[in-house]
């Protein structure tokens, strides 16, 4: 069936590729964005006065506008019900419902259900006691990873080198309270080498469809240091991920995965982010998210040569008819974000921006994340992550290349950016 219109729940830059993928689609008439960016109108209707969060509004315009189709891109709506409240008013919804959404909701959950699945995941333990999870860091040699078990913006994740810093994290989050409600209970894991990479399935509730991976930053600084962000820039394809690989990962992980969610009686339907570490005894899950990554999202779509809307439509109504890896487009891409003075522990606010149309001239794709409209109508900086740019090229490091060069004539007070996101030293350290 063919997507005609078509509403995206969100405001960010993986909100803004998803309106341009599905803008320039085949019988796409209608892209509407709540409450979207300003700089999303270039592809989208926005209607700013729509909150992703208001889940009765969000209903409501779906049947005033009689779209064929919703798709969630944050994952707060989703472990707040909208995809049931959808369901429950007769519009298509490509999201999982609030019980599926606990996948990312909620870590602990998560590992239950890897564990009654036989998916492998790095050895770990959810605790709400701060003593208990010290003694298990110990048990684990004090070099863990120390995850907030609800949502916390993507910063929730603590590196830990050492037992001290463990301790650290630990304390912060259950004794300091460092990530409030999302912090209350915490899940400690061993430290696994490798490399990650992130994998997304579109599902129906039994059958998946496998999108091109892609390699993300979250760590804010060049070689992989500073604290964790929201994700600073990401790279595609992965060379370590042909079609052969992906399809192994497909019957490793996402399929004992979606098994298990029937079992339980809430079949999976959106899509399902897998988070992975490569190691040398085979791909290992991190993480789940119950939606499409930022910024892996600006670096996969424009990557993707099939029909998104009615694959995620297939999946909201259990039908998907293509099964397999995905078809995709021959250029590499690298996503660059651009951030605000002072981001990630916080992002100033109302510096002029300039240069997108001279980035995007270049053949570039700029996404638009923290912007907003100034008292003069020009854009200004409105989040710690303000823009996407993503370049394409042959090899990554040619896409690199062109992303650099176009975020080079974007301009504002205070940006910054990652140097290294799909050069050689993304390769190595990723």
């Amino acid at each position: 069936m063919t997507v005609r219109s078509v509403l995206v729940v969100g405001a960010g830059a993986r909100q803004h590729a998803l309106c341009w993928k599905l803008a320039a689609e085949p019988g796409a008439e209608r892209v509407i964005a709540a409450p979207g960016n300003p700089l999303m109108s270039d592809v989208a209707e926005l209607r700013a006065d729509i909150s992703a969060d208001d889940l009765d509004a969000v209903v409501a315009l779906a049947l005033a506008e009689r779209v064929d189709l919703v798709v969630v891109g944050p994952e707060d709506p989703l472990v707040a019900g909208l995809a049931d409240r959808l369901a429950a008013a007769g519009v298509a919804c490509f999201g999982p419902t609030a019980v599926c959404a606990q996948l990312e909701g909620s870590k602990a959950f998560a590992r239950e259900v890897c564990d009654a699945a036989g998916v492998a995941m790095a050895r770990g333990h959810a605790f709400e006691d701060a003593a208990s999870a010290i003694a298990f860091a110990g048990l684990l040699g004090g070099r863990v990873v120390v995850k907030a078990d609800g949502l916390a913006l993507g910063k929730g994740v603590t590196m830990c080198p050492d037992q001290a810093a463990a301790v650290a994290a630990i304390r912060d989050a259950l004794i300091e309270g460092r990530f409030g409600a999302a912090g209350r209970r915490v899940v400690v894991e061993e430290w696994l080498d490798g490399s990650e990479a992130s994998v997304f399935a579109l599902c129906d509730g039994e059958r998946y469809a496998l999108l091109p991976a892609a390699r993300d930053h979250k760590r804010a600084f060049e070689g992989d240091t500073g604290p964790n962000t929201g994700g600073m820039g990401a790279y595609s394809p992965l060379d370590e991920l042909d079609d052969g690989a992906m399809l192994a990962i497909g019957e490793s992980v996402v399929a004992p995965v979606l098994a298990e969610m029937a079992r339980r009686g809430t079949p999976y339907r959106g899509a399902l982010f897998c988070g992975l570490m490569l190691t040398e005894r085979g791909p290992r899950v991190l993480e789940f998210n119950v939606r499409l990554g930022d910024p892996e999202t600006q670096a996969v779509l424009p990557r993707v040569n099939a029909v998104l809307g009615e694959l995620m439509l297939e999946c909201a109504d259990g039908r998907l008819t293509t099964t397999g890896v995905l078809p995709t487009l021959p250029d590499a891409t690298v996503a660059l974000f651009l951030a605000a003075d002072g981001y990630p522990d916080s992002g100033r606010r109302g510096d002029r921006i300039t240069g997108i149309d001279a980035a995007r001239a270049t053949g570039a794709l700029v996404f638009g994340a923290g912007v907003a409209r100034g008292t003069d109508g020009g854009l200004v900086t409105a989040g710690g992550r303000v823009l996407t740019v993503v370049g394409r090229g042959a090899t990554v490091g040619e896409a690199a290349d062109a992303a650099y060069a176009a975020a080079a004539l974007i301009e504002y007070d205070g940006a910054w950016y990652r140097r290294d996101i799909g050069r050689s030293l993304a390769a190595a350290v990723a």
